[in-house]
């Protein structure tokens, strides 16, 4: 059974994409389209406050582009050392609250010690926050994107606890979507499962999906990798056959395993 990744691969250098390995496991045929494009703003600004740890009470970060956005500072030769030297050990004092795996990986890869990384969505990130820090206290530092939802903003404001947050990339639809998409449903047909990971790809894929699937779209089982994601969806009245318990490939494919056989469970 054929199952449609709306994503974009891993860094090839890191071998073959968990989620691809992680389905092939269950005898599912998984093929990734990439969906979205990144533009990086306002990295001096980035750096600028990243050069004054003793500002902020901590760093927030939501999403892995946050930390592609860092690592493309850390390439200026100035900028890294100023890191290695004394900028990574002073931000180590302070917490670094992220969510999810993927996100706390990379964060470990600057050097940093990423915590809440089980959270697994903004809402009970803001949770974790709020039940370490005081409020009134420095505030946190939150490179974003933007088109962030204003979940973690209002729960930590709400709490009085500051955070100040800063645009570093902007989402736009990937240049080669409709025409990857065009091509996977005439070569591989309908899949079984469609699989999105963000609101955007909801936004951008799912008109031209419901086109391409015409009368059959009602056979496709639709995936999210987490609740924001499956809520984008479900406003859009399509149904949502499964939802990660957490963002990982291993609940992914679970999911999708139990959506496809539910005789089996």
């Amino acid at each position: 059974m054929k199952v449609l990744l709306l994503k974009d691969p891993k860094d090839k250098d890191s071998g073959p994409d968990p989620y691809i390995k992680e389905l092939g496991s269950y005898s599912l045929e998984a093929t990734l389209i990439p969906v979205l494009s990144f533009e990086f703003i306002s990295l001096d600004s980035l750096f600028e406050k990243l050069s004054h740890p003793e500002c902020y009470g901590g760093l927030v970060f939501t999403s892995p582009r946050a930390l592609e956005a860092i690592k493309i500072c850390l390439k200026e030769k100035s900028q890294k050392e100023a890191w290695s030297k004394s900028l990574k050990q002073m931000w180590n004092i302070k917490p670094t609250y992220v969510v999810g795996k993927a996100t706390a990986s990379l964060v470990e890869e600057i050097g940093l010690i990423p915590q809440g990384g089980k959270s697994g969505n903004a809402e009970k990130l803001a949770e974790y926050i709020c039940s370490r820090e005081k409020p009134n206290s420095s505030a946190l530092l939150f490179p974003c994107g933007a088109l962030k939802r204003e979940v973690l903003p209002t729960v930590l404001r709400e709490k009085g606890i500051p955070l100040e947050s800063l645009t570093v990339y902007q989402t736009t639809q990937h240049p080669d979507l409709q025409e990857s998409l065009s091509s996977y449903f005439s070569q591989q047909g309908i899949p079984a499962s469609v699989v999105f990971f963000s609101p955007s790809g909801v936004k951008f894929c799912l008109q031209h999906i419901q086109k391409l699937s015409g009368d059959l779209i009602n056979q496709v089982k639709f995936a999210a990798i987490g609740p924001t994601t499956a809520q984008a969806l479900e406003a859009t009245g399509i149904p949502v056959s499964c939802t990660a318990g957490s963002p990982t490939p291993q609940d992914l494919a679970a999911g999708i395993h139990r959506a496809l056989h539910p005789q089996n469970c």
